[in-house]
């Protein structure tokens, strides 16, 4: 399960990177409630594409979250990428 996660964690990461040139990324998960887990026994993982001079601190700080493209078209861009990418 641990191989998998990774190569599929890699996978996202190329997708995303060809859709979205992020400069780094946040990778990380959370493992019990205590840690924020809001399913028991569930284990996922989080990444987050990253630019140098991003608005990382907006939500924190302003309660605002910075869309520069509707999800709907992120998704299908997402989508096709992965579709490629499968073949």
């Amino acid at each position: 399960e641990h191989a998998d996660f990774g190569r599929t964690l890699a996978l996202a990461q190329c997708i995303l990177t060809e859709c979205f040139a992020p400069h780094g990324f946040n990778i990380g998960m959370n493992l019990g409630r205590p840690a924020g887990a809001g399913i028991q026994d569930h284990l996922h993982y989080h990444i987050v594409p990253r630019w140098s001079g991003d608005a990382n601190f907006m939500t924190a700080v302003g309660h605002t979250r910075v869309m520069s493209e509707g999800l709907d078209d992120s998704w299908q861009r997402l989508k096709e990428a992965l579709k490629n990418r499968i073949k």
